[in-house]
């Protein structure tokens, strides 16, 4: 196992920026009008995800850092469920890579934050 000096190390880390990519890409798709409505949410719940890892791990005690990956996970499945209206305002069309990585990052947000509990 690879040897975690920061933050950019994580996995998890390197796929919710690979995450907000993908949602910016799809976003970029929605119709003008949703710019400051859906579009808007979904980028910044996408940001919020490796933002909040990334500050989690610069603080002083796990537990603060538990707290942030809390709030990433929220934002995960805050992002889930907009994917979902956007589905149904016919945005966009089922997208399973989407839906594996928001899977993906889930577990293994709360691996890590199981992982930290232990500490």
């Amino acid at each position: 196992m690879n040897e975690i000096n920061s933050h950019k190390d994580l996995l998890v880390y390197q796929k919710s920026l690979d995450f907000v990519q993908n949602i910016y890409q799809l976003t970029a798709k929605f119709p003008e009008e949703e710019k400051f409505g859906l579009t808007s949410q979904m980028r910044r719940a996408a940001i919020s995800i490796p933002s909040n890892i990334a500050e989690g791990a610069a603080r002083q005690f796990v537990k603060e850092y538990i707290q942030f990956l809390y709030v990433s996970l929220g934002s995960i499945v805050e992002i889930e469920t907009q994917l979902e209206i956007a589905k149904r305002l016919n945005f966009c069309i089922e997208n399973s890579r989407l839906q594996e990585e928001i899977i993906h990052i889930k577990r293994m947000l709360i691996k890590l934050i199981q992982i930290l509990k232990t500490k």
